[in-house]
């Protein structure tokens, strides 16, 4: 499937100028050409017109065919993001915040999936950054999606006091 915010500029600029191409040979010989000469195209002009809406339409296909593919480049940045992300469970309940024993995580992007064990709201923030999931109700999940890089993290609960009373954790990344 043709999407034109995969494509790069250069390629969106060619798409473009062939379709312009396209339409306005398509528009003469329907509009102009009859005008000014009544018997367009005529019995022997009739090849010579088959043939350049052929080669029209032929150019018009290899051109979507060409330039429709995504850059490279752009591939590898659509696919690297899923194939490095990693999840993180988390879960909260009161006064604490567990993770599961990850040891030092490598810097990169992270999808922390947060439950909520417990019996009242919670949420999960990092501190440092204003990433944070939304307030989760017991029983309820939320992901928070990060790229972390090398240092020493605290995960906490943002509600009021929560982090006072021991929702508070320790991530190293590095």
């Amino acid at each position: 499937m043709l999407l034109l915010g995969s494509l790069t500029t250069s390629h969106k600029i060619a798409l473009a100028i062939v379709a312009a191409i396209f339409i306005c040979f398509a528009l003469a010989s329907a509009f102009l050409a009859p005008r000014r000469w009544p018997n367009f195209p005529g019995k022997q002009g009739m090849s010579v017109y088959v043939i350049a809406c052929l080669v029209c339409f032929v150019g018009m296909i290899a051109a979507v065919v060409a330039f429709g593919k995504e850059a490279p480049e752009a591939e590898a940045r659509s696919e690297t993001p899923a194939a490095h992300t990693q999840q993180i469970q988390v879960t909260e309940s009161e006064w604490k915040v567990q993770l599961p024993s990850t040891g030092t995580l490598k810097a990169g992007t992270y999808t922390f999936v947060v439950k909520n064990a417990g019996q009242i709201p919670h949420d999960l923030a990092i501190q440092g950054t204003s990433d944070k999931t939304p307030l989760i109700k017991p029983g309820g999940t939320a992901q928070l999606k990060v790229t972390l890089k090398t240092g020493k993290y605290t995960l906490y609960c943002t509600v009021a006091g929560h982090k006072a009373l021991g929702m508070v954790t320790q991530l190293a990344v590095g």
